[in-house]
């Protein structure tokens, strides 16, 4: 009897550990050597995409107490935030002076300062992650601006894959009012850097029917879970809960 016991905790170690290591699974190298090092990463990695004014900080400012709620420690991080280069990025981006190339640096310098300092650590003790856009964001941003896809790839294959990545699919009709409701059409997110029109209105046609083209790729690269962000507020969490509660650890 105590063999078979100490058999079936063996096994049952085991199997944990190599559920925690289906976590490292990455998009390119393991640049940090977390594989060799063995590294168990416990917690859940969980993704909301979409271009702004499709609701991603609601939805989360909505799921962030539900999962506190049931017991999980939770984290969110979202694009430019990083300590290292959050601040230097929004400064930058103030003088509508920034060329794509190092547009797309700064983004991933960005991501990758929050991956190691803010993501990795929460992941390693446990915590649930919500992450407020990827790489996948930052990857259609690029991709608009004309970067060199395998270029993107090795900056950004050192990431993670998440156990779940949910894009919130918006038309250009409905996405309009929303941007109006919320201050209006902002340089960047019109593309007017790609100079895409003759005014802001039209660079922000050009610019977001181009990147909601980009999402609709990716959704299938990427394997996104597709929610439609025209529906209520209320319908969209309930959906993202039922999706990510078998996903937490006690499922």
């Amino acid at each position: 009897m105590d063999a078979d016991l100490q058999e079936f905790r063996l096994n049952t170690k085991d199997r944990i550990a190599r559920n925690a290591m289906t976590r490292l699974d990455f998009y390119g190298i393991d640049a940090i050597g977390l594989r060799a090092r063995d590294e168990l990463l416990p917690g859940r990695l969980i993704v909301i995409e979409g271009t702004d004014g499709v609701g991603r900080s609601t939805q989360l400012s909505l799921l962030r107490p539900w999962l506190e709620s049931s017991g999980y420690a939770v984290i969110d991080t979202e694009m430019t935030s990083s300590i290292l280069a959050g601040n230097g990025l929004k400064q930058a981006k103030e003088g509508n002076t920034l060329g794509p190339i190092t547009l797309n640096l700064f983004y991933a310098t960005d991501f990758v300062d929050r991956f190691e300092s803010q993501i990795l650590p929460a992941l390693r003790a446990g915590f649930i992650v919500l992450v407020d856009r990827y790489i996948y964001s930052l990857i259609a941003r690029a991709r608009v601006r004309s970067a060199d896809p395998q270029w993107l790839r090795s900056i950004y294959g050192l990431a993670l894959k998440p156990d779940a990545i949910f894009y919130l699919r918006i038309s250009l009709d409905d996405l309009i009012p929303r941007v109006l409701q919320h201050g209006g059409f902002d340089y960047w997110e019109s593309g007017m850097d790609l100079r895409m029109g003759e005014d802001l209105y039209e660079s922000f046609i050009n610019y977001q029917t181009r990147l909601i083209a980009e999402y609709e790729k990716m959704a299938h690269e990427y394997n996104f879970q597709v929610i439609e962000a025209a529906m209520p507020v209320e319908q969209i969490v309930a959906h993202l809960k039922q999706h990510i509660w078998p996903l937490l650890p006690q499922g």
